[in-house]
């Protein structure tokens, strides 16, 4: 990782995704990830005792409705939960994780300026023609994350 400043704040062109689960070891590791590479920071955090994790929403941005897009940060308590058996199976993460923008390029060399290798040099067709690059699963918490910039 850089020593660099690391710039502080949602991109402007990340658009709405309700949430997305992430299963992970570390919580407060994951939420540092999350600060540092997106910007993204807590908006709420609770120990859910029947599930059996300790989780954090991490606000990606609210929208015209009024309702917002989180991440939603998983990390078990116990051992029989259903996170931690997730993650005895698959380790951390999902397969991937999609964020639409309204300018792929500009989003993907804003992130690799965060120390995030992007593994597409120049976006790609995607569907519906849109335009995506792909973010190294290794750089981002064990998710492949996708950006994508619809074609309308």
């Amino acid at each position: 990782m850089s020593d660099a400043p690391v710039p502080t704040g949602p991109f402007s062109g990340l658009t709405r995704l309700d949430h997305v689960g992430i299963a992970c070891r570390d919580l407060d590791a994951s939420i540092e990830f999350y600060r540092r590479t997106y910007g993204f920071e807590v908006e709420h955090q609770e120990v859910n005792e029947e599930q059996g994790v300790r989780e954090a929403m991490l606000l990606v941005n609210g929208t015209d409705d009024g309702g917002a897009t989180y991440i939603q940060l998983l990390e078990p308590t116990r051992d029989d939960s259903p996170v931690a058996k997730f993650l005895e199976r698959n380790g951390e993460g999902v397969h991937h994780l999609a964020f639409g923008t309204a300018d792929v390029a500009a989003s993907a060399e804003g992130i690799g300026e965060r120390g995030v290798r992007v593994l597409d040099a120049e976006p790609r067709v995607g569907t519906a023609d849109s335009r995506i690059v792909f973010l190294h699963p290794k750089d981002c918490g064990g998710v492949l994350t996708e950006l994508v910039q619809s074609s309308q």
